[in-house]
């Protein structure tokens, strides 16, 4: 009897996946996942999102086995917003593992506006929620996670490496400013822009389940060997960099969200913080003169991913 408890206990707490890979994007299947969003950009970017068609025809998707390769027009100058892409998920999802193995992301350059991130498809944002993955602009040197929510979701003070900015994650929450949501700021210089690109880049995973959602960031160099083999355990992976737990009912405010990966310009946080970047506002007199004429500056505000594993 005491061994059978014994061998019982060990089954609940010993530290073994739960996780099941159900959808595999990556190398020449990224694309199948994924629809091209060419409407006008909600954010208010100076931007004009092409369908796949235009993508592909001016060189800003480039798919391998290996890679894909997601750019913006670097040539041109850009009178009515310059190209870019914007990729929202076919699918949607309600808790589940998501893993993003990158080699190279954009930032490091004023005016863009790169996100990985998912939001509810209730038609009434954010009744159901926006979770900020990967997300700067400018010049950051650190990734912001954050999540968007109506009114009764906040940050407790759950064991993180990151940096809580803002606690209410309701986006007209007083003493923050608006849309802000609550944020927090990576600890680690290589989670963004130039770093990140500078070491090879790395890969960022997201869990999402009934009582919180946490986020990881790993530098190609301490990639844990379960991500590496497809059988994630986050249980063993020590510290998220953000832990969105605490007075929020997950469940109730987070539901049904597609995936999006877009690259915009200037729009609502961007361009509202052009006059308050002073190593951007020397270059131009807004954000739009900027992005407008300077193309080749935007050469390096691309992304190169390996793949997008998503578990449950």
């Amino acid at each position: 009897m005491l061994l059978a408890v014994l061998l019982l206990t060990a089954r609940i707490f010993s530290p073994t996946s739960a996780y099941t890979l159900v959808e595999d994007f990556s190398g020449s299947n990224f694309l199948s996942g994924f629809n091209f969003f060419s409407g006008t950009d909600p954010t208010h970017g100076f931007v004009r999102y092409l369908n796949r068609a235009d993508a592909e025809s001016q060189g800003l998707i480039s798919v391998s086995d290996s890679s894909i390769y997601i750019g913006v027009d670097s040539k041109h100058q850009a009178a009515n917003g310059r190209a870019s892409v914007r990729l929202e998920s076919k699918g949607t999802y309600s808790h589940g593992l998501f893993i993003l193995d990158l080699e190279h992301m954009p930032g490091g350059t004023c005016g863009t506006w790169p996100s990985f991130w998912t939001y509810g498809q209730d038609g009434q944002w954010p009744a159901s929620g926006e979770i900020d993955i990967i997300e700067g602009v400018h010049t950051s040197t650190t990734n912001g996670m954050s999540l968007h929510t109506t009114d009764g979701c906040s940050v407790g003070n759950s064991l993180m490496a990151g940096s809580v900015k803002t606690p209410n994650c309701y986006i007209r929450a007083p003493g923050q400013s608006a849309n802000t949501g609550c944020l927090v700021e990576s600890s680690s210089a290589e989670s963004y822009g130039t770093g990140f690109n500078e070491r090879g880049g790395g890969v960022y995973a997201m869990e999402w389940t009934s009582t919180a959602i946490r986020i990881f960031f790993f530098s190609r160099s301490s990639l844990p060997a379960d991500i590496r083999s497809s059988s994630p355990d986050p249980s063993t992976w020590g510290t998220p960099q953000a832990n969105f737990g605490g007075s929020c009912d997950i469940d109730k405010h987070f539901s049904n969200h597609r995936i999006i990966l877009d690259t915009t310009f200037c729009g609502d946080w961007a361009g509202a913080t052009w006059s308050s970047t002073p190593q951007c506002a020397a270059l131009a007199g807004s954000c739009i003169d900027y992005v407008r004429d300077n193309p080749a500056d935007f050469r390096e505000s691309y992304w190169r991913i390996r793949s997008l594993r998503i578990y449950q």
